[in-house]
């Protein structure tokens, strides 16, 4: 069952709180310190990194940085400077189960190899296939007037900007990213989005048409396996006892044991 879809949440962080002001000095630390890992969990510790939402805009500063640890992180966000990372290689979000989405920038982060995260959390993914939220009146809003053309980096105002989401491959997972356009110049460069996801950048809602998901799959594997079973069962019953016993292969094709199992183990 689709988990219903729900607004996205503008202002999520108190930037007045002593665990921001900690998470910001830890940014400006591993910054200044040319540091290859970034994990505020163990920076922070487990109450104060409970109070993250978002990440600072200062990520961008982290040009050495090669890991991120976020492991069960409360992040509803991660700000689009995620793309001036570099160096980064390996980005784990597990069991991150409120962040839903990620920026399209994380495409430009080229060194990004491997990732870790709750595939079952974001929006379109193949297991469940949660919904995309709306964009058309619910834009999502960053800190300050005016944001960055995801694709061509040109400032511009919220009043000008196409928000769309679209479904890529980035590291080791395909992810719902958010892009934010300038023009239609700018959508026309987007890549095709991941096989087996939505075919096209969209704006989400309710209506939007999504591939089937792992569960509703198995149902019409589980039905063509039934149907086939009873067609054998009445060939074998129209056939006489004295005759040469029909050469039946179909039931040699056992329905996927290993597929049941992870049903029931997923239950």
């Amino acid at each position: 069952m689709k988990k219903r879809i729900s607004k996205i949440e503008n202002d999520v962080q108190d930037r007045n709180s002593i665990a921001w002001k900690k998470l910001c000095q830890y940014v400006d630390k591993v910054a200044a310190e040319n540091l290859e890992e970034f994990s505020p969990s163990k920076e922070l510790g487990p109450e104060l990194f409970a109070q993250i939402y978002t990440l600072p805009e200062t990520i961008s500063n982290l040009k050495k940085v090669k890991k991120v640890w976020l492991y069960g992180s409360k992040l509803k966000r991660i700000p689009p400077e995620i793309g001036e990372m570099e160096a980064l290689e390996y980005f784990d979000p597990y069991t991150s189960y409120d962040l839903h989405w990620l920026p399209y920038e994380i495409t430009k982060c080229k060194n990004l190899k491997s990732s870790r995260v709750s595939i079952r959390a974001l929006y379109g993914n193949y297991k469940n296939r949660m919904g995309f939220p709306r964009l058309n009146h619910n834009p999502v809003r960053y800190s300050g007037q005016t944001l960055t053309c995801s694709v061509c980096n040109q400032q511009m105002t919220y009043e000008q900007t196409n928000q769309l989401w679209i479904s890529l491959l980035v590291a080791t997972d395909v992810l719902p990213l958010l892009v934010n356009l300038c023009s239609k110049e700018c959508e026309t460069k987007l890549p095709q989005p991941h096989e087996n996801y939505v075919s096209f950048p969209h704006k989400g809602g309710a209506d939007l048409k999504q591939p089937l998901d792992e569960d509703e799959l198995f149902e019409i594997e589980l039905k063509k396996y039934e149907n086939e079973q009873n067609s054998n069962a009445s060939v074998a019953e129209t056939t006489t006892i004295n005759e040469t016993p029909l050469n039946e292969d179909t039931d040699n094709k056992k329905f996927p044991v290993l597929k049941l199992i992870r049903k029931i183990w997923e239950k």
